[in-house]
């Protein structure tokens, strides 16, 4: 089974830009950061401007955020990265000759949309903020200070 991780590095584009504001926010810098490929970071930022998060101007690594992080919740950022997308996944594939297999589907949707909706519910309740305020405080318990990606 993959899992996706479009919402982890969204967060972490967003989390990138905002704390790394005067450097290099290339989507090769932000690649490097994140461990993936540029052509990955640029698909993320076109989605995240797509839903009005981010603001970039072609032939320029400039992006900035259309709102402030406060503004800005794990349920915004989920939505533009994974806009029909649903947690948890049915096997549509079983023995409908089965009591289970014939009537397990239905029997899932109901509970996975009750999931869906409680995941949902707390991803408003977090915002960009709270997450960048979290890698400071780690930052700044580890080593004392803040430090960059680049040694």
């Amino acid at each position: 089974m993959r899992y996706s991780h479009k919402l982890s590095d969204a967060v972490h584009i967003l989390a990138y830009i905002v704390i790394y504001h005067d450097g290099d926010l290339s989507s090769t810098a932000i690649a490097a950061s994140v461990e993936s490929n540029p052509g990955l970071i640029r698909r993320l930022m076109a989605a995240l401007r797509t839903a009005g998060l981010l603001a970039t101007q072609r032939g320029t690594a400039t992006p900035t955020l259309t709102r402030q992080p406060a503004e800005i919740s794990l349920l915004d950022i989920y939505r533009a990265v994974e806009p029909a997308d649903q947690l948890l996944h049915i096997d549509d594939r079983t023995n409908p000759q089965c009591i289970v297999g014939g009537n397990i589907q239905e029997t899932l949707r109901g509970a996975y949309a009750q999931v869906q909706q409680a995941a949902e519910q707390e991803l408003a309740t977090i915002t960009l903020a709270a997450v960048i305020d979290d890698i400071w405080r780690r930052e700044q318990s580890t080593t004392g200070q803040a430090t960059n990606c680049y040694g």
